[in-house]
């Protein structure tokens, strides 16, 4: 299709503004030191190589102490985290004593193995929580220095049902400034690397998340997700993440809140290496709303009908999709193809290339009572006055803002239109039974912020959250340059269960993580 005249000033006028951002950040970007030439060390202790599955039942039948998985974990953090700047407030000690506590409660159990793991799945297992979830006692700031001082004085729901479940958080990770951005920077905490190549992003918002799973300096984690910031993360550091049906898994206590009709397209999901961790953490952190995801139910792959969409059809504001991308996925189709005789069929829906003006005009809309969404100045000044954007970007041209650049420069009936027809064609393809394969991002994970001359190509992850879509990101072996690959497996609303079970499949046949130390 030929760009409207509308579309080709949008995208002149895209890369003008770029261009000059471009100059800008040779000079001005802050750096890192150097980390040329470093890697990551391999994993050594066998325990990092093992499931919270694994471990929470290796915990139970006393094969293994909690306090030792606890304290292989710790190790591994203090290793990896100077390098990463993953975890960005720790609670070792805390966890130690809980730890201990747990060794004890099994000990003094009369019940047996089968009580324990019904009652407590994942007794004595490690956990890392994203900084901008409420973790007691924790900081709470979503990497705002306005906010430098605040600390959560409760458990978000989310949190708190994994720890009612028996899994010990070690600390709280990285974001990108309010969330609000895909790459986790902050003038309060700093930047997180990628495991796989230091001097690459680990991508965002839950990007510290992302990081230390990938370095292996945690098992399993949570995040947020509203434009990608879970698939994000999980797909640029080789990890698997769930995007769940909106409205199952609670979003309360998370900074910053939603508004506007925002709760329609933020999820909340687990974050993990081993695809088998997926489907029970999702069922302790969905609670009470389990039973609308049939998580019970068990999937025969043989009998679901499998779609591939290559590209979002040329959109005028992403970039085309890489090379060993659209390799990858036709791998994914020829394998599916020859291991169960189905017939995968490729499909294309032109309203795709309008998937970040369809994200950008949705996530503006007033709510049902007709209340705008909270403007991101107002966000970025609190708890004082809003920010101005303007004002804030000439700052940070002579080093003197608070905030990073993405956060300094941060609807029209036809995308309206666009999106309904969309979801309609969408919603009927998939059905009960169905699932597709769609790209998690353009490229491979990038250069630390070379984001921000693509900022756009997170609407390959955006548009499926406006569609209110459940998505399981699966990771796919690694690339020639050692970069994890990567694809979004998406299904129907609430059939949260397909995606979870093609994650098995898919990490059975691509072999999911790597250490990237052996690299």
């Amino acid at each position: 299709m030929a760009l409207s005249r509308l579309e080709k000033a949008q995208v002149w006028l895209f890369k003008a503004v770029m261009g000059v951002f471009s100059l800008l950040l040779r000079f001005l970007s802050p750096r890192r030191p150097t980390v040329s030439g470093k890697k990551l060390p391999p994993v050594s202790n066998p325990l990092l190589l093992l499931s919270a599955t694994q471990l929470a039942k290796k915990i139970r039948r006393r094969e293994v102490s909690s306090v030792e998985v606890v304290q292989a974990y710790i190790d591994r953090i203090q290793e990896v985290n100077p390098l990463l700047n993953a975890v960005v407030k720790d609670r070792f000690a805390a966890a130690l004593q809980e730890a201990a506590q747990v060794d004890k409660l099994i000990e003094e159990e009369t019940g047996g193995e089968e009580v324990l793991e019904d009652r407590l799945p994942l007794l004595g297992v490690p956990l890392s929580v994203k900084e901008s979830f409420a973790l007691l006692g924790m900081p709470f700031t979503t990497g705002m220095i306005s906010r430098r001082r605040v600390v959560a004085t409760v458990d978000s729901p989310l949190v708190a049902q994994l720890k009612r479940a028996g899994a010990i958080p070690l600390g709280v990770t990285n974001t990108s400034e309010l969330c609000m951005w895909g790459e986790s920077h902050n003038h309060l905490y700093g930047i997180t690397s990628n495991p796989y190549d230091l001097e690459r992003t680990s991508g965002g918002s839950s990007g510290g998340e992302g990081s230390i799973l990938g370095g292996a300096g945690a098992v399993i984690g949570v995040g947020s997700d509203i434009g990608g910031s879970i698939r994000i993360p999980c797909f640029f550091n080789g990890i698997f993440g769930h995007k769940t049906t909106p409205g199952v898994v609670s979003c309360e206590n998370q900074y910053p809140p939603t508004s506007g009709r925002q709760d329609e397209y933020l999820s909340s999901g687990p974050m993990c290496r081993y695809a088998e961790d997926l489907l029970p953490m999702l069922k302790i952190m969905a609670g009470p709303k389990a039973h609308m995801l049939s998580l019970n139910t068990k999937v025969d792959l043989k009998k679901l009908r499998f779609f591939t969409i290559p590209h979002d059809g040329g959109s005028a504001f992403t970039y085309p999709v890489s090379k060993d991308l659209i390799d990858i996925q036709r791998k994914v189709v020829r394998r599916l193809e020859a291991d169960f005789g189905v017939k995968v069929q490729e499909v294309q829906f032109p309203e795709l290339r309008y998937g970040f003006q369809i994200w950008d005009t949705y996530m503006g809309l007033p709510d049902k009572e007709g209340k705008p969404p909270k403007p991101f100045a107002e966000l970025m000044g609190e708890p004082g006055r809003p920010a101005w954007p303007v004002w804030e970007l000439l700052k940070w041209m002579i080093g003197k803002s608070e905030h990073t650049l993405a956060g300094a420069i941060k609807s029209s009936s036809f995308i309206i239109q666009q999106k309904e027809k969309l979801q309609k064609e969408v919603e009927e393809l998939l059905g009960t039974d169905g699932v597709f394969f769609y790209p998690s991002h353009p490229r491979v994970a990038p250069k630390h912020h070379h984001p921000l001359f693509r900022p756009f190509d997170f609407t390959y992850t955006g548009i499926i959250n406006i569609l209110g879509l459940p998505i399981t990101q699966c990771p796919l072996g690694l690339n020639e340059e050692g970069l994890p690959l990567g694809v979004q497996v998406v299904g129907g609303k609430l059939q949260d269960h397909l995606t979870l079970a093609v994650a098995l499949y898919l990490e059975n046949t691509f072999g999911g993580w790597r250490d990237p130390g052996a690299n």
